[in-house]
């Protein structure tokens, strides 16, 4: 079993990881501005949903195949790069809503809590990232290093949910003052489809 103090340690690097600027807290930000508390928190519990599939992949191999296979990992980026794009053509298209409340309803809880896994799983640096990150906090001598990587795993879904909660409150907070303008509201959905578009770029640029 992982030590305690391993594991406060784990915790506190994830809590910055999950704080630094990135793909996932960006679209968590963009979505609850735009859409609502609500929906940054649905597309959050999708994005945490993706990071199973990455501890997965960490604990039984699978982004080694990432990491080795050119075409695997092209393939997966390129998909990502691809719904990145037809959500910023979304975003870009998106009319006005009737205010706040309307805003956040205009999307349906499953349609976002997919976005988040969506996004997440298309984006093979992920599981990348896991298989360098996880092993350096494990330790063979303390038992099985599937289970310890699967709780390494949890515990970063954990410190992810707080951040990228506390992201969608603010941001969500803070865009209530916009949905309540339709001009403002214009304003948002491009700067959303730029948002997307830039992250589509750069996921499609990325290299192993």
């Amino acid at each position: 079993m992982i030590e305690p103090k391993i594991l406060v340690m784990f915790f506190t690097t994830s809590i910055l990881l999950a704080l630094s600027p990135g793909p996932d807290n960006l679209f968590v930000m963009t979505q609850s501005a735009q859409h609502g508390r609500k929906a940054g928190l649905l597309v959050t519990l999708g994005l945490c949903t993706g990071l199973l599939f990455h501890t997965a992949a960490v604990t039984f191999g699978l982004a080694a195949v990432f990491k080795a296979s050119a075409a695997a990992f092209m393939l997966l980026k390129f998909a990502g790069a691809g719904y990145l794009l037809y959500l910023a053509w979304q975003a870009f298209r998106a009319g006005t809503t009737g205010g706040p409340a309307a805003a956040e309803e205009k999307l349906g809880a499953g349609s976002l809590y997919r976005r988040g896994i969506i996004m997440n799983i298309s984006n093979p640096k992920v599981s990348i990232f896991f298989l360098a990150f996880l092993p350096q906090f494990a330790d063979p001598a303390r038992g099985a290093l599937s289970w310890q990587l699967a709780l390494l795993g949890g515990v970063f879904i954990f410190a992810t949910i707080i951040v990228f909660g506390l992201i969608s409150i603010l941001a969500g907070t803070l865009g209530e003052r916009f949905r309540q303008s339709a001009f403002a509201q214009r304003v948002l959905n491009r700067a959303a489809a730029a948002i997307f578009a830039g992250l589509a770029l750069k996921l499609a640029l990325a290299q192993r």
